[in-house]
């Protein structure tokens, strides 16, 4: 009897387990209770692989050995109820990816924010210094698939809290957990404690030999840690005070002491501007040399590293204002870290599906920097509501075009206009690529 894998979601973790499941001689089944997208729906068609899209079929799902759940499919799910309620084991794609990777290396990349960024130089470095690797998971193709497709020696994982919800023995040699903020807690029962554990399940099967990077001046890594049994070798980053092995700032200097090899660089060397891509850098520039990358290219790498689409990117100047393009911002610390970068009055692009977002953590900035608020989504009462006493200024808008000609209406040469959503996209956009993508479109037909 062939291993039966039925796979939950269609999307690119679904099809990339669907890919490796198949060629390592699993009999597989997808189901997407939506309709998929014709490249995915090709790539099964490629591959012989049967699928339903539209419906889950429970006897079919009931039937499996075990089940891959995309990332995206909650526990509140009916099938995964009735999935869980047969006992049937349920895996994530990361943990299919890790089970058929064979003597590669992974540095698995977590946190609530700056895990792309971070992902994104870790790899920048990798590839500057000749390394067989590739860059995978929330960014990028799915892990799985790159196992299936075109295996390397060492895979930069960026992984979510919902990824690892269903590992059992998925081990990153290198663990990297930037910060935990409230975030998802939709997902997780409304209980801050949930998701703090899912994050840390990243170190959950490490090992002597591996490495634990963390963020010392995190306080919610820094009260859990002594909670727990670690296994690993801890390397801290900080801003704040010196570490004796890991990485600090001091002054305008970073500082990375790992093993006999030690890096240090000025922070204005770094391509990443901003205080929270200084942690980026450094969480990055200590995985690096961790896996024993030499110093002089990981300042290489640094210096001359792009950063992402989406994430505080620069869109256009248009007499004199200034437009920046950071529709990743998914949550209210993201937009936090994107207004404390500021030093120009700033028009605020807000709103979208809210998760259970708190304002007040960014009060105080906005009071500070905001000049004006200009919502776009489709329900902004809980913005308006939050910042209505402290910014003179709020528009509706329902596009990201209104949103833009607002935002230029408002804004004064030498002003900046910052799409810092602080919500998922999903009211008014396919994604936060398509938002971001919209809002840069506007931007440039003014």
């Amino acid at each position: 009897m062939k291993h039966r894998l039925v796979i939950l979601g269609a999307g690119e973790s679904g099809v990339g387990a669907a890919l490796l499941g198949k060629k390592e001689g699993y009999e597989v089944f997808v189901s997407d209770g939506g309709m998929i997208k014709e490249n995915y729906k090709q790539e099964l068609f490629d591959n012989r692989i049967e699928f339903e899209e539209g419906q889950h079929t429970t006897e079919k799902i009931l039937s499996a050995n075990e089940v891959m759940k995309s990332p995206g499919i909650p526990e509140k799910n009916e099938m995964v109820k009735e999935i869980r309620k047969k006992g049937i084991p349920v895996i994530s794609e990361i943990e299919l990816a890790y089970r058929f990777k064979g003597n590669s290396k992974i540095v698995a990349v977590t946190g609530s924010n700056g895990k792309s960024t971070t992902t994104a130089l870790t790899y920048h470095i990798c590839k500057t210094a000749g390394l067989n690797c590739a860059m995978v998971g929330n960014i990028g193709i799915s892990f799985a698939k790159q196992v299936a497709v075109d295996p390397k020696e060492l895979y930069v994982v960026e992984i979510s809290s919902f990824q690892l919800d269903d590992i059992k023995e998925f081990r990153a040699e290198i663990a990297v957990l930037l910060n935990i903020t409230e975030d998802h807690l939709d997902r997780y029962d409304y209980k801050f404690e949930n998701y703090i554990n899912s994050k840390f399940r990243v170190i959950e099967n490490q090992t002597k030999d591996d490495f634990f990077i963390y963020c010392e001046d995190d306080e919610v890594i820094m009260q859990k840690i002594p909670l727990l049994t670690i296994h690993t070798n801890p390397l801290p980053f900080s801003m704040k005070h010196e570490v004796k092995k890991g990485g600090y700032i001091k002054g305008d200097q970073m500082m990375l002491r790992i093993q006999e090899e030690r890096v240090s660089m000025s922070i204005y060397d770094f391509a990443l501007k901003g205080k929270h891509n200084n942690y980026n850098t450094m969480a990055a520039g200590i995985a690096a040399s961790t896996i024993g990358i030499r110093k002089e290219k990981i300042r290489e790498a640094i210096k001359n590293f792009h950063s992402l689409e989406h994430r505080m990117e620069f869109v256009a100047m248009v007499r004199g204002v200034e437009f920046i393009n950071d529709s990743k911002a998914t949550n209210v610390n993201s937009t936090w870290f994107a207004l404390e970068s500021m030093n120009k009055p700033t028009v605020l692009v807000l709103g979208g599906t809210d998760k259970g977002n708190d304002y007040g953590l960014i009060a105080e900035l906005v009071k500070e920097k905001v000049k004006a608020i200009v919502c776009m989504g489709v329900d902004n009462k809980k913005i308006i509501e939050a910042f209505k006493d402290i910014v003179p200024v709020i528009v509706e808008t329902d596009s990201a075009k209104k949103a833009v000609n607002a935002s230029f209406k408002l804004a004064a040469k030498g002003d900046v206009v910052l799409l810092s959503p602080a919500c998922a996209s999903f009211d008014l956009f396919k994604n936060y690529e398509d938002r971001g993508t919209q809002f840069k479109n506007a931007v440039k037909e003014l």
